[in-house]
């Protein structure tokens, strides 16, 4: 998706990028984590910052419901409020302030400015926005790599014909080869054979950048030899950074409410106390972040300033051993292995409980949130959770519920990335608690991506879809997500996509009906029972595949008259 060379840059673009980050982030959180050896090799940066970024999409989404035409300003607004509220550990609060910051270059463009031109500018201000957030800043950091994103972005942003894909593709590119040189600027890196956590999470996030607006996955580098993976070795030298006998022994973190003006007091009090000090925010709401020995008197520099509130200590030298402790606590409360499903109906519901799945309903225009999933997966008592978010718009939901019930709550947990309900259905059936977890989760998610859905549903407005246009009241084939089929007659159309679905084989045919009361479509419904269209389609499926088992549930969903898939 390419961001347009004139005019304003689009929210479509924005959400996009959101959504690409969120995900790069889960899938290389492990690996930051692993990298994590400066300031403290405590490994949460990778963590801290997908979690600061999900904060920010969550609340963007929230703001806008993901409607591209929703208002610009008020999305980048919630944006960057969203990623001051969520950021974590010192990484994600230096990150919410990049954040806020080219969410505020954007809201500001103008009909007219050049695209190339907005965008550097927003990563010369979030690279800005950075270093001054910091009391001390450090080469070698995500602060060094922001930088030389930022310059490589302006140099080619001078170009008159430059776009800002063009812009994007530079600050990656130098994003890595600065990133490739970390420990050449810090002996802690250097001695661990390690590149900088920040500084990789950074290079992520302008990966997805540029994969939004060419299509391009760039090669990730993770140190200067190419290695995807690194395995942390012990320092071979001194120890720098606040986890040695002379460095702070806390991080204190809090919201605080207070006038601009009582910060820079504040700054200077905490910069007596401790180091690692970072303070983002403004307009009354700011995120403080220090490292300390004198808990009580960082958070007294706070109540002068203002109002503290949310406040975390985290304990170093202690950290370890309290992760080990509650896992090992978590492990003797908890046992076992469960599923944790969303169904779209009642009757769904049903099925899933009966197999044994923890629920969270949801359907049209109810999305479980993050919350609800995360409430289920550390509820259900299991020491293993396997998630079936069974839509596609709620799978980046359930994965950032599974990664912080993994680092708060030391559970393991897997989502199977299923797009409808039928596919939930079918990796549910082939669940076996005796395997391992990770046979388990892989005969799961294989029979998930074998089994071909698709559903029938009612046109509710005009719209153009990829078979053409079509006029409320039409029927419309669905065959894995898209509208594949534009019809008259629901029965014409549930077999033309039965016939679709089977045309590569298939040894079962599972068919959903949905709900008698569904106001959307209660003019089909007044037609055609959706028990009656399912019993007609199964007996379709029985004369014309003879050698296909067929089976047919009362799913109660709304909109779609049937659910269907074929294994």
């Amino acid at each position: 998706m390419e961001v347009p060379h004139g005019g304003t840059i689009g929210l479509a673009v924005v959400l996009r990028f959101v959504d690409i980050a969120t995900d790069a982030l889960a899938a290389a959180r492990e690996e930051i984590d692993a990298l994590n050896v400066y300031p403290v090799p405590d490994g949460d940066t990778g963590t801290n910052m997908f979690l600061t970024v999900s904060a920010a999409r969550d609340a963007m989404r929230e703001a806008t419901g993901g409607d591209p035409d929703s208002d610009r300003g008020t999305a980048l607004a919630a944006c960057s409020r969203g990623a001051l509220l969520g950021a974590r550990g010192n990484s994600g609060v230096i990150l919410s302030e990049m954040l806020g910051a080219i969410c505020h270059r954007i809201a500001a463009s103008a009909p007219g400015e050049r695209n190339a031109v907005v965008m550097a500018e927003a990563l010369q201000q979030a690279a800005d926005a950075s270093y001054a957030a910091v009391g001390t800043p450090v080469e070698g950091t995500m602060l060094t790599v922001a930088r030389a994103a930022s310059d490589a972005a302006n140099e080619r942003a001078a170009d008159p014909r430059a776009r800002a894909r063009d812009v994007f593709t530079a600050a990656a590119a130098a994003a890595r080869e600065a990133l490739a040189h970390t420990p050449e600027q810090l002996p802690a890196l250097r001695n661990a054979g390690v590149v900088d956590a920040g500084g990789r999470g950074v290079s992520v996030i302008l990966d997805a950048a540029e994969t939004v607006l060419t299509g391009r996955r760039p090669a990730p580098v993770t140190s200067p030899f190419g290695r995807h993976a690194i395995p942390i070795p012990q320092p071979a030298g001194p120890q720098e950074g606040d986890l040695t006998e002379d460095g702070p022994s806390y991080e204190v973190m809090y919201l605080l409410d207070a006038e601009d003006d009582h910060i820079p007091t504040l700054k200077k009090a905490l910069a007596g106390l401790g180091d690692s000090l970072v303070v983002v925010g403004g307009e009354g709401l700011w995120n403080v972040h220090v490292h300390v020995d004198d808990v009580g008197a960082a958070i007294e520099a706070g109540i002068d300033a203002g109002r503290p509130h949310r406040v975390r200590v985290t304990h170093f030298a202690e950290q370890v051993d309290r992760a080990r402790e509650q896992a090992r606590r978590r492990a003797s409360e908890r046992s076992g292995r469960r599923i944790v499903t969303v169904a779209a109906g009642p009757g769904l519901a049903a099925l899933f409980a009966e197999a044994g799945a923890v629920v969270v309903e949801a359907g049209p225009g109810r999305r479980p949130s993050t919350g609800q999933l995360l409430e289920a997966i550390t509820s259900c008592g299991a020491a293993e959770v396997v998630v079936l978010p069974n839509d596609a718009d709620s799978v980046r939901v359930a994965q950032v519920a599974a990664r912080t019930a993994e680092g708060d709550h030391g559970l393991r947990v897997a989502v199977i990335p299923t797009q409808a309900q039928v596919q939930g259905l079918a990796a549910l059936a082939v669940h076996e608690p005796g395997r391992t977890f990770d046979q388990d989760v892989l005969e799961m998610t294989a029979t998930a991506r074998h089994a071909r859905h698709g559903a029938v549903t009612v046109a509710a407005r005009q719209a153009i879809t990829m078979a053409g246009p079509c006029e409320p009241g039409d029927v419309l084939g669905v065959v894995a997500g898209d509208f594949a089929l534009v019809g008259e007659d629901l029965y014409d159309v549930a077999t033309a996509v039965l016939d679709r679905l089977l045309g590569g084989g298939g040894e079962l045919v599972t068919i959903v009906a949905g709900s008698l009361d569904d106001g959307a479509h209660a003019a089909a419904y007044a037609e055609v029972r959706p028990a009656d269209l399912a019993a007609r389609s199964a007996a379709w499926v029985e004369e014309h595949h003879p050698a296909v088992d067929v089976v047919v549930y009362d799913g109660g969903q709304q909109r779609y008259q049937l659910l269907m898939s074929v294994e």
